[in-house]
């Protein structure tokens, strides 16, 4: 899975622990979801998109066997 966390971040002029304080995760779980190495929960996903103000599939792009079709 890809994301388009970090570039959502870098338009907020934000830095990684910023992002991790204002959602109440670790610095390591914002650099796990940048990677794209770290599937969040709902919850977390939908936190993301009120943050960034945009749906939750503009910050994560599903690829091969994560799509349904």
């Amino acid at each position: 899975m890809q994301t388009s966390i970090r570039e959502k971040r870098m338009l907020l002029n934000i830095t990684q622990e910023e992002l991790s304080l204002a959602l109440n995760v670790s610095r390591q779980t914002i650099i796990s979801l940048e990677k794209g190495k770290y599937k969040p929960s709902l919850v977390l996903a939908h936190k993301l998109a009120q943050l960034f103000k945009c749906a939750i599939e503009d910050i994560f792009i599903f690829e091969g066997d994560e799509n349904i079709v």
